[in-house]
């Protein structure tokens, strides 16, 4: 059995082989859809080379309820799979590139399956232009699997990460005039795009406020809104300043991506979420992965105009709780069980605060970043962009998120500190979800909580 098969390839499409992101994507490759191309490496692989560094007692050692041993065989495997030498025959894939810088994605056996996406948990690399880095990317990838980040969403999943692989995607890198995401569908039945200049990873990672295309079910454009960067803040609270652009997409082009959307969704049978380029080859999805959509009722209450703000919608339903404002990460201590977290960008690594709080308002961040698909999946409602959010709500008083509406409107008086231990948020609109509604926390019935430390 070879370790390496095109993309076009019908092996493929075999989720358990190559981990369902690659397998999703060559089906949509060998349906005709507008892809890369290139290979995928077989979860085998990682097998092969776990087990010839004679790491497999340290990776079944790692989900020990000895939390310090667990902690030091979980960096024994991941380093020893990062320095040493690979010992398996990976080097297919970059040949048939052909000198062609490379884009090595992870592809785990775990990863974009429904309820459990493990977006912007793992690693991708992007112009990889030598063989030396290529093989440091294959490390770096399998490595991933291991990381203290993928280890927290292990763990609130409920998923031995010993029992699993990690496959990988290797295509050419498309030099990007600009990318996004895209979501077959809302809760209000259309479909949204987002896009931004460059290789989308800025998207992704919620650093930017993307431009927003709201399509109805022909892929006609019923909205266009341009979105907004800014200079990335450091940790010593300074306050960038957002830069408006032109948007990144005409109507007839927003069209187009809005009919392969649609296509995918029809292809894959289910609602999608997508992530796409724009490049000299025109559009080129790179992921589809399954979408939670729940349908709510968003209801419009009055509320005085200076206690609202606006963004991008993400996330399920609404949910109520104490504001918390986080201005770097230095400071998510702060953050306590049924909060409203109020912060300035939306990146993936504050997933493990998705576990404890009711909702989430960002300055920065679109409708298609990471951290926004890891909300939909655990019912977390969002508002992403919402502009000068950090500072126009005080800390400590009552917000509600509407995470259809896209909207954040808060109390006056400050709200009093909730008992110790004991989740404060409320949350509304999620009939028929089969998970509890703990306050602000929300997890499948019967999931491990992760400990505040």
């Amino acid at each position: 059995m070879t370790l390496t098969v095109p993309l076009e390839s019908p092996e493929a499409a075999d989720p358990e082989r190559f981990g369902p992101k690659a397998a999703n994507l060559a089906r949509l490759a060998q349906a005709g859809l507008p892809t890369p191309g290139g290979a995928c490496i077989d979860a085998q692989a990682y097998r092969a080379q776990v087990e010839h560094l004679g790491l497999c007692v340290a990776a079944r050692e790692a989900a020990s309820a000895d939390l310090p041993l667990a902690r030091r065989r979980a960096l024994e495997v991941r380093m020893g799979l990062f320095q040493q030498p690979i010992a398996v025959p990976v080097l297919e894939a970059w040949q048939a590139l052909e000198g062609v810088p490379a884009a090595v994605r992870s592809s785990a056996l775990v990863e974009d399956r429904a309820g459990a996406s493990f977006a912007g948990q793992f690693e991708s690399y992007l112009g990889v232009g030598s063989e030396a880095d290529y093989l440091t990317a294959v490390r770096a990838c399998w490595a991933a699997l291991w990381s203290v980040r993928a280890l927290r969403y292990f763990a609130l999943q409920e998923i031995d990460p010993a029992q699993n692989a990690m496959a990988l995607l290797v295509q050419p890198f498309v030099a990007a005039r600009a990318a996004g995401g895209g979501l077959s569908r809302t809760p209000g039945g259309e479909m949204l795009l987002t896009a931004a200049p460059g290789p989308g990873s800025a998207i992704a990672q919620g650093e930017v406020v993307p431009d927003r295309y709201l399509l109805d079910r022909d892929a006609v454009v019923l909205e266009a809104e341009a979105g907004r960067s800014q200079t990335a803040a450091g940790c010593a609270h300074e306050r960038a300043l957002p830069r408006a652009r032109s948007a990144c997409l005409d109507r007839s082009q927003a069209s187009a991506l809005g009919s392969l959307l649609l296509r995918a969704e029809q292809l894959l049978a289910h609602p999608v979420e997508i992530e796409w380029v724009l490049g000299a080859n025109g559009f080129q999805l790179v992921q589809a992965r399954p979408l939670r959509v729940e349908a709510a009722v968003a209801v419009a209450e009055p509320w005085p105009s200076d206690r609202v703000l606006r963004g991008q919608p993400a996330g399920i339903g609404r949910a109520t709780g104490r504001s918390c404002v986080i201005r770097c990460e230095c400071e998510l201590g702060r953050v306590a069980p049924g909060d409203v977290l109020v912060t300035k960008v939306a990146g993936p690594g504050l997933s493990h605060v998705l576990a404890t709080v009711a909702g989430v308002v960002t300055e920065l961040g679109g409708s298609t970043s990471h951290l926004a698909s890891l909300a939909r999946e655990r019912g977390i409602p969002m508002v992403l962009g919402a502009p000068d959010a950090t500072l126009r709500i005080p800390d400590g008083v009552e917000v509600t998120v509407d995470g259809i509406l896209g909207s954040a409107r808060w109390q006056r008086r400050p709200r009093a500190p909730q008992s110790e231990g004991r989740p404060d948020g409320l949350r509304v609109g999620l009939p028929g979800s089969g998970a509890e509604s703990t306050g602000g926390a929300r997890r499948p019935r019967g999931a491990a909580r992760e400990d505040a430390g």
